[in-house]
């Protein structure tokens, strides 16, 4: 079986659109396209080094797969990442019926095709980018790694990783860094339920239940 390994960037605020330039994706009127560039660094690219080190394959939104497929097979030949992109098949989710012109592109019409996909053989599938496949995946609970990069700047709007129709889970650290840039570089594997639980303290006392029961009516005074 294989693994779905994220690597996502975002900003402060959870801002994950348009990372790489200004003409990437200004959908919704965005303006910060390009926010990665200026505060890259050694750090950074040696962390990516690493996970394009190891065989894998893609795993895209149909949007990602169109900045792709514009952008890196028209790169230098000797560039790694080009290269790797080029050699790995690409699986793109999308309804639509658009060419996929990219050479070893494939169609998966829907979530259920992404389970099939995994359980089958071959390297793990990485993503990049594709802010529509996260609630899916989290909701179907297909993802297996997260890799996220959170950059020191605030947005204010724009797509986000954790969108609408997300479900609440809890996530389990496997390994954290900070660049001199100020990137927090972190791995992240879900881990199931949300744990819940309170602080030790004396029994609550009347004005705290008459609290607790004007929030329950949504009555704050």
């Amino acid at each position: 079986m294989r693994k779905i390994v994220a690597g996502v960037y975002q900003s402060l605020d959870g801002v994950i659109q348009a990372p790489g330039g200004p003409t990437e994706d200004p959908t919704g009127g965005f303006a910060h396209g390009g926010w990665v560039a200026p505060v890259s660094d050694e750090a950074m690219d040696a962390a990516l080094a690493d996970v394009f080190a190891t065989p894998y394959d893609l795993l895209l939104g149909r949007r990602t797969y169109d900045i792709f497929a514009g952008y890196w097979p028209h790169v230098s030949a000797d560039n790694p990442v080009g290269q790797g992109f080029g050699k790995a098949a690409k699986y793109v989710l999308t309804r639509g019926n658009g060419p996929l012109d990219w050479q070893n592109s494939h169609r998966l019409g829907d979530i259920d095709a992404v389970r099939a996909l995994k359980e089958g053989d071959g390297p793990d599938l990485f993503i990049w980018g594709s802010a529509t496949l996260y609630p899916q995946l989290f909701a179907a609970q297909l993802l297996d790694r997260l890799l996220l990069l959170t950059f020191p700047v605030v947005l204010g709007a724009g797509k986000r990783l954790f969108g609408p129709g997300t479900p609440a889970f809890g996530m389990t650290l496997i390994s954290g860094t900070v660049t001199s840039s100020g990137v927090v570089i972190a791995s992240y594997a879900p881990s199931g339920a949300v744990p819940t639980g309170t602080f030790p303290g004396p029994e609550p006392s009347a004005a705290e239940l008459q609290r607790q029961a004007r929030m329950a009516r949504d009555d704050t005074w």
